[in-house]
C-alpha cells in the first residue's frame, strides 16, 4: 500500500453556511452515533454523518460532516489514521480491550522494553487483520458485535491492512504507551492483544485516542463538552466549508 490517503474535492457551487466539516473532540463513553445524532437535533441539521467511528471508550478526533458535507464520507473513511494509547500487560478480555471480561490473566513483570518493540515492529507494514467479534462488520446483514452478545462466534474473513508506524512512547510495567498510523479498518484493540499473546502474558487496549484523521489533527478540533454549549450562530464560525478540501493533500 502506498502512502496516506490523497484529498481532492472540486469547489460546490451555492454552499450553505453549513455545508463542509465540523472537528469535534469525543470524550469517552458517548458512541459516535451518540454525538451525531446530539448535533442533529440540538442544531436542527437535516443531514449529519461521520467520516470514520470510534469506539466508545475512544477519545479524540470525529470528524463530523454536516447537510452538503456527507458527500464527503467516503473521503474521510477511507482516510489514514493516527492514533496514540496504553496497553496493559497481564490482563486479556474477551473484547480485547477494558470494557470486556477478563479470560486470563499472568505475570508480566519480565517483560523487557525491547521484547515489546520487537512485537511493534513485527505488526508493521501489510498485515492480514481478522476482526473482533465485538465489532461492526457485519456477516449476513448482522453486526458481528450482535452475534457476539448472542454467544456466537463464527468465522470471519481477514482483512487487509496497512500499519506505517507502530512506535513505543513509553514503557512503565504493567502499562506501554504508543503512537499508530494506519490505514482505515484497523482494530487497534486487536494489535494490543496480538502483543499479549506474543509475551506470552496476555494484553488489551487500556485507552486510544485518535490523533489524526488525514491532515486533520485533534489540535484543530472543539470539545464535545464545549461543542453543545454553542448557538447555531457560534456553530458556524467552526465549519470548515466543502471548497477547502480541493486544497488538501495527504
Amino acid at each position: 500500500m502506498q502512502g496516506e490517503t490523497k484529498y481532492s474535492h472540486s469547489p460546490v457551487r451555492s454552499e450553505g453556511a453549513f455545508d463542509g466539516v465540523l472537528l469535534v473532540d469525543k470524550p469517552a463513553g458517548p458512541t459516535s452515533h451518540d454525538i451525531v445524532e446530539k448535533i442533529r437535533r440540538q442544531f436542527g441539521f437535516k443531514k449529519v454523518g461521520h467520516g470514520g467511528t470510534l469506539d466508545p471508550q475512544a477519545t479524540g478526533l470525529l470528524v463530523i460532516l454536516i447537510e452538503r458535507g456527507t458527500k464527503l464520507a467516503e473521503l474521510f473513511t477511507n482516510s489514514d489514521k493516527t492514533y496514540e494509547g496504553s496497553i496493559r500487560l497481564g490482563i486479556a478480555t474477551d473484547t480485547h480491550d477494558a470494557d470486556g471480561q477478563i479470560v486470563r490473566e499472568a505475570d508480566c513483570s519480565q517483560v523487557r522494553r525491547e521484547q515489546v518493540e520487537i512485537e511493534m515492529s513485527k505488526l508493521t507494514g501489510d498485515l492480514w487483520q481478522v476482526p473482533p467479534m465485538v465489532s461492526a462488520v457485519k456477516l449476513q446483514g448482522v453486526p458481528l458485535y450482535k452475534r457476539a452478545r448472542r454467544g456466537q462466534v463464527v468465522e470471519r474473513e481477514p482483512r487487509l491492512i496497512h500499519v506505517y508506524e507502530f512506535r513505543l512512547l513509553g514503557f512503565d510495567l504493567p502499562r506501554v504507551h504508543f503512537r499508530i498510523r494506519c490505514t482505515k479498518g484497523t482494530y487497534v484493540r486487536k494489535l494490543a492483544a496480538d502483543i499479549g499473546d506474543a509475551l506470552g502474558c496476555g494484553a488489551h487496549l487500556e485507552s486510544l485516542r485518535r490523533t489524526r484523521s488525514g491532515t486533520l489533527g485533534v489540535e484543530q478540533a472543539i470539545p464535545a463538552a464545549d461543542l453543545f454549549k454553542l448557538t447555531r450562530d457560534d456553530l458556524k464560525k467552526l465549519i470548515i466549508p466543502l471548497r477547502k478540501f480541493s486544497d488538501y493533500t495527504g
